[in-house]
């Protein structure tokens, strides 16, 4: 019984309700103007041009999110588009949308009126006064148990109430909600913020990492030595490490402000001439391949792929010098490949080892790829294959 009763303590229950008697204020008006039924014919086809207007998505959008769900404008969990139609898709579901909120509204607010009068002409029937003929119920002379039919009636607009009100908020999200291709955007955003959130932990803990593990050691060490001048040096790398790590963390603080960037504002494969240039430029000699269109990579599988040839030339260029390199990226259909190989020399860490490898193999698996590093043929090759879905 308490659970019948609680959708009638929320109020959202109300400006569901609410929702639907606007769309018929206009409507109901000139009816009483006219006197009409074809007054409501007129209203429905006047609703399907202004349906295709790009700025109604937004009205509609930005009332349903207040009246139907409680939640205004900023709230990101609803999933009702307040933004401008962008195809003749969403003008398409926006006509459907005042259509069929213009007959539910009707439905619902003759109804409600009805069984509103029909309980109060039950009440005054069984009390021996004349009432007039009713739509929903005929009554036939005076008698006392009509008023037991009463509740019977408001239970039956309680209902209508609630379920009207459920059934515009589902049409709402089914209608109202984001097109395909919004959702793919919304999704790219996602990822993109998700591979940003990891790559950001990552920095985070390997600087501060080795900054505490630096910290710890050589503090124990100067302890165990106790020499004033081994005492010195140890603080000296201590503060140094320490002024390291605050760099870095400054840096990463740096990018968290900039949250707001625009996705399409960040490097991807197609910028990837000036990481060439820069390899050039530092003695490296650089041979580049290019197989496909490369401007088609789908815009978090190019920006990912641009990440990973940045930390494999990085990494030639830190452990193996100026030495030739020879890059190698294909385009399929179904995927990305990226390849990069330069002579093996003996300052190259070992298959797993170092930050910047674990972050290629990290990059690739987040996308659903997969990425290799290690000797190859006399070579140190860097191995990643993206999926483009």
């Amino acid at each position: 019984m308490v659970r019948l009763l609680r959708p009638f303590g929320r109020a959202v229950t109300y400006t569901r309700w609410l929702h639907l008697f606007i769309a018929v204020v206009w409507p109901a008006m000139w009816m009483f103007v006219e006197e009409a039924w074809w007054t409501w014919l007129v209203a429905a086809v006047t609703l399907a041009p202004a349906g295709l207007v790009p700025a109604m998505r937004t009205v509609e959008g930005l009332q349903a999110r207040l009246l139907l769900t409680g939640h205004g404008h900023n709230s990101e969990s609803i999933d009702i588009v307040v933004a401008p139609s962008a195809s003749w898709s969403d003008r398409g579901r926006l006509v459907v949308w005042l259509e069929a909120r213009l007959l539910l509204g009707y439905a619902t607010g003759m109804l409600s009126m009805q069984l509103l009068i029909s309980s109060v002409d039950l009440v005054a029937s069984a009390f021996g006064r004349d009432v007039d003929e009713g739509v929903l119920i005929l009554l036939d002379g005076h008698r006392w148990w009509h008023v037991l039919l009463a509740p019977l009636s408001l239970a039956a607009l309680a209902a209508t109430v609630v379920g009207s009100g459920r059934l515009i908020t589902a049409l709402a999200l089914r209608l109202l909600g984001p097109s395909p291709a919004e959702r793919l955007a919304a999704m790219e955003e996602r990822t993109e913020q998700l591979l940003e959130r990891t790559r950001i932990a990552r920095e985070l803990h390997d600087s501060i990492g080795h900054a505490l593990t630096v910290a710890v050691v050589q503090a124990g060490a100067a302890r165990a030595a106790g020499d004033p001048a081994f005492t010195d040096r140890a603080l000296d790398a201590i503060e140094e490490t320490g002024r390291a790590a605050l760099e870095d963390l400054e840096r990463v603080l740096g990018i968290l402000r900039e949250s707001d960037r625009p996705v399409s504002g960040r490097p991807t494969l197609t910028d990837a001439d000036r990481l060439l240039e820069s390899a050039r430029a530092s003695g490296a000699k650089v041979d580049a391949e290019l197989t496909g269109p490369v401007d088609t990579v789908p815009g978090p599988v190019s920006r990912e792929g641009y990440r990973i040839l940045q930390e494999a030339l990085t990494n030639v260029l830190r452990h193996a010098g100026a030495v030739p390199v020879r890059i190698r990226i294909e385009v399929t259909d179904e995927a990305l490949a990226l390849e990069v190989r330069n002579p093996l020399t003996a300052d190259i860490p070992g298959p797993g080892r170092g930050s910047g490898l674990r972050g290629i193999r990290e990059r690739a698996a987040l996308l659903g790829g997969r990425a290799h590093t290690g000797p190859d043929r006399g070579d140190w090759q860097v191995h990643a294959e993206l999926p483009l879905r």
